[in-house]
């Protein structure tokens, strides 16, 4: 089987959950055999066409812009990406299917799917909805928001990640609910097992002193994360907890006033913002954390979640969205309420002062991550879907 894989990111180039999935799932799908080409837009320091066994990686140029909004810089984007898909289905094919994620390339995925008579496969990540908690601010999101609904109703079947994402495509789009695949992301271990036994004392010295309490974020740094919620938490926290620290790493339109709402509550000494960190720190930090803390107000899924609970992480999640499905109260972490300060800081400090739950809720996190969340049977799940949709497509008059 062969399948031509649309993607907006892809390593080196990883924003967040979307480019992360797609790095893990490929290399498994090659493993059962399964021949994938990837198109995805040329980023700086990366070649235009990599073969790697079953899997080739073809990076597009793209217009360097600059562009008015956002949405202009995708569809100028796709139209590129739509050239180069032309060109290798012509010189490469033939194909079996179309795999497309998220909106962001789903222009070219369309009119590929029609031009070429290849059955499409969307995965959902997230809905431009659910990001502004059901509502729409701005044609730029209304116009986002129509062409995730193109893009579901062109679908032969849509993947997503959770039941919660499953019912917003059924509430949002009418998506039928027998058109739709739940399948979850999934978290390599092999990173933080490596890590295992090593002495991070010296990296931990960089971030905090001996004994203090290292509260982590990690991730993009943006509204609908709730980092606002973690910052103004951490007085709450620091009543019960003195010695706590608290690192919040990432990238995002935020950042600069999330700094200065820091500097704004005198907790500059306890509150850090270090911006973008390179992975293995990041790893690092997830494995000296003594509290990881994802205080969403809108997950679809929580892919960070699931690498604090790899890496052997005590986790605080705010009980929204995806999240319940990765995280279980006091079985596998805690939730709290999201947009709650309070209960944030609750969770923190009941993480912190009994260590031997605390211990037991990680080891059953531990267990979930290698038996529910593994990438190897993520694959084969979306393997069997591309099976079905090749099987009916072959039935089928177009």
């Amino acid at each position: 089987m062969r399948v031509l894989m649309l993607s907006w990111e892809y390593p080196p180039h990883v924003v967040g959950g979307l480019g992360k999935h797609v790095a893990e799932l490929i290399p498994e799908l090659t493993r059962l055999d399964v021949g994938i080409d990837i198109v995805t837009p040329l980023r700086a320091g990366a070649g235009k066409v990599e073969s790697y066994g079953g899997l080739r990686v073809h990076r597009v140029p793209t217009h360097p812009g600059p562009f008015p909004d956002f949405y202009t810089e995708a569809m100028q984007t796709n139209r590129a990406l739509e050239r180069a898909c032309d060109h290798i289905i012509v010189q490469d094919g033939p194909f079996d299917l179309i795999h497309n994620h998220d909106w962001l390339t789903s222009f070219a995925a369309i009119s590929l799917k029609h031009r070429h008579r290849l059955p499409l496969l969307a995965t959902i990540h997230a809905t431009e909805r659910g990001r502004g908690r059901g509502h729409l601010a701005g044609e730029q999101a209304q116009r986002i928001n129509d062409a995730e609904w193109q893009l579901t109703y062109e679908a032969w079947r849509v993947i997503c990640c959770t039941y919660y994402m499953a019912d917003e495509l059924q509430n949002y789009f009418s998506t039928p609910p027998d058109k739709i695949d739940v399948i979850p992301n999934g978290v390599d271990p092999t990173p933080f097992q490596s890590l295992d036994g090593v002495d991070l004392n010296g990296f931990r010295a960089r971030w905090a002193q001996p004994d203090e309490k290292i509260i982590l974020y990690v991730g993009r740094v943006v509204y609908e994360k709730g980092i606002e919620v973690l910052i103004r938490s951490a007085p709450r926290v620091l009543e019960s907890v003195p010695q706590a620290r608290f690192i919040i790493a990432g990238k995002g339109p935020e950042l600069e006033r999330l700094r200065n709402l820091v500097h704004e509550m005198g907790l500059s000494n306890k509150v850090v913002l270090p911006g973008f960190i390179e992975e293995d720190d990041r790893n690092r930090l997830y494995k000296v954390a003594d509290c990881a803390v994802f205080p969403s107000l809108y997950e679809p899924f929580g892919i960070v979640a699931l690498e604090a609970m790899a890496a052997g992480a005590p986790v605080v999640v705010s009980e929204v969205g995806g999240l319940c499905e990765v995280v279980r109260h006091a079985e596998t972490g805690i939730t709290i309420y999201p947009g709650d300060p309070e209960s944030c800081a609750w969770g923190i400090v009941h993480t912190l002062q009994h260590p031997e739950w605390t211990a037991q809720r990680v080891e059953n996190a531990l267990h979930a991550v290698q038996r529910q969340f593994n990438w190897a049977h993520i694959a084969r799940q979306t393997a069997d879907v591309y099976a079905r949709i090749v099987e009916e497509h072959l039935k089928a008059t177009w």
